[in-house]
């Protein structure tokens, strides 16, 4: 029997919007009917996904940019977004074989973490309504830390906090690739999610297209012990 010491301790992080769950209906109506009040179209669910990722400020900017919309009109849009941020989870889904995926890694004794640009009230609020909440021993938000993805500061810290020396990141955009690769970590891209270039771009991802394969994938990428 090799000694405790050798034990690597297993960790996966998450991204959220995209990785774990399709919130862009939710976001895409909450922005609408923003835009709405400043009587400019609404947004379609394509625009919606492709301005997600780099937290809420940005995609008020981006929509706002979208409808040609003045930015001095930045701070008082972005309020009027964030009013109902917490609220807009009706109808947000998620992705097919996530929860069997997470009790299949956490049976395999994996830690669980979450490191997301969404803001840490919204990213809870979610999380309790789709009954997640408990699974995860880590939860990074937008505006946990000073800086957000893709600085790789959220995503260390949500590795040292479930003390992880075989570290994981699932995530599925461009966004979360340059995170992992900013940390030094192995990132498993989900192929269905809100990435806005070519997978051939982001060389060193893993994909996977169901979540029923990652369980699989999470034991060849993060072995249960150190070498000896």
């Amino acid at each position: 029997m090799r000694p405790e010491t050798e034990t690597a301790l297993r960790a996966i992080v998450f991204d959220l919007d995209g990785t774990l769950i399709d919130s862009a209906p939710d976001i895409c109506a909450l922005g609408s009917a923003v835009l709405s009040g400043e009587g400019a179209a609404p947004l379609t669910l394509a625009e919606t996904r492709s301005f997600i990722g780099n937290g809420a400020g940005v995609f008020v900017t981006r929509m706002m940019t979208a409808r040609g919309l003045p930015e001095a009109d930045h701070s008082r849009l972005l309020a009027a977004f964030l009013r109902n941020y917490d609220d807009a989870k009706d109808l947000t889904t998620l992705y097919p074989g996530v929860t069997e995926a997470l009790s299949a890694l956490a049976d395999d004794g994996c830690a669980l973490g979450i490191c997301t640009n969404k803001p840490l009230t919204a990213t809870k609020a979610i999380l309790a309504h789709l009954g997640l909440l408990d699974r995860f021993a880590t939860i990074i938000g937008g505006d946990s830390l000073p800086e957000r993805k893709p600085h790789p500061a959220p995503l260390l810290r949500a590795f040292a906090d479930l003390s992880s020396t075989a570290p994981l990141f699932v995530g599925d955009s461009e966004i979360d690739y340059a995170t992992a690769e900013a940390a030094g970590v192995p990132i498993a891209l989900y192929i269905p999610g809100y990435r806005a270039i070519p997978l051939s771009a982001l060389p060193a991802a893993i994909p996977f297209d169901h979540f029923a394969e990652l369980p699989a994938l999470a034991r060849r990428l993060i072995p249960s012990r150190s070498a000896p």
